[in-house]
């Protein structure tokens, strides 16, 4: 979509506010992405774009964390593709792929990432 990319910009923003709102409790509503969708293999999206934007941004905040930032959770944007109010069905954000015409669900490569993250409370920080 032509927008900055900068997980450093999040560290930083969550440090800001930790430090000026004295130590609040911060959840993290909506950060996504929105890439191309259409490479398919083995009825997975492989969304390979959308996957390293997530483990780079979960990277920052894991060490907003670490030094302290009170990050109480943090939700992916969105769940499944949707309507955007701008974009329309043209954009597609979901970490789960939807055919707009036959509403069938289909797994993208991020959400068996994001799966495993959420089952062990972690993720390899070499990926």
């Amino acid at each position: 979509m032509g927008w900055e990319v900068y997980p450093d910009g999040l560290y930083d923003l969550l440090k800001r506010v930790d430090r000026n709102y004295d130590l609040p409790l911060i959840y993290i509503t909506e950060n996504g992405m929105a890439c191309r969708d259409d490479n398919i293999v083995d009825k997975v999206v492989q969304d390979d774009d959308r996957l390293s934007y997530l483990q780079r941004y979960f990277k920052a905040v894991n060490r907003a964390i670490n030094e302290g930032v009170n990050l109480k959770g943090y939700f992916v944007w969105s769940l499944m593709d949707n309507f955007e109010w701008i974009e329309g069905y043209s954009k597609r954000f979901g970490i789960i792929r939807v055919d707009y015409e036959t509403q069938e669900r289909m797994w993208k490569k991020n959400s068996l990432w994001y799966r495993d993250v959420i089952a062990k409370n972690g993720f390899d920080f070499q990926s």
